[in-house]
């Protein structure tokens, strides 16, 4: 089980607040992110809406992602792939970022989406940021 005493860095005046994403875990290996499935985040089947667990992805990843980088440097999202497997009915939507390569110029990661109230996967996904120098 995931240490529910980690404080949770997204404000809830803050968009990613306002939309019930909030921090799970965060190490050097590892970035976890949920998000409650809301009546409001839900499409016309109860399910948290797509583009809205892209969004969790593409945080978390690029979370970790920007773990990795030197002084000044920053990442940008150069590709994501999402797999949907299973909607995410019950919630809340967890996202599990890791590394599976980080190099000087480009970082790939990969993200599993988990529907916790189910104990079932919803989603696979990989990312490729690129790295930016300061400008």
């Amino acid at each position: 089980m995931l240490s529910e005493s980690t404080p949770m860095r997204t404000t809830p005046d803050h968009l990613l607040g306002q939309l019930g994403i909030h921090d799970v875990l965060e190490s050097d290996d590892r970035f976890v992110l949920e998000m409650e499935n809301r009546p409001d985040l839900a499409n016309t089947r109860g399910a948290l809406q797509g583009g809205l667990v892209a969004t969790l992805i593409d945080i978390a990843a690029g979370r970790l992602a920007e773990r990795h980088v030197g002084p000044g440097q920053s990442v940008t999202t150069a590709d994501m792939t999402v797999h949907f497997l299973a909607p995410v009915v019950v919630g809340p939507a967890r996202a599990e970022a890791t590394i599976v390569r980080a190099g000087k110029r480009m970082i790939v990661t990969a993200v599993d989406v988990t529907d916790v109230g189910r104990d079932r996967l919803a989603a696979r996904s990989t990312l490729s940021f690129a790295v930016l120098d300061p400008r």
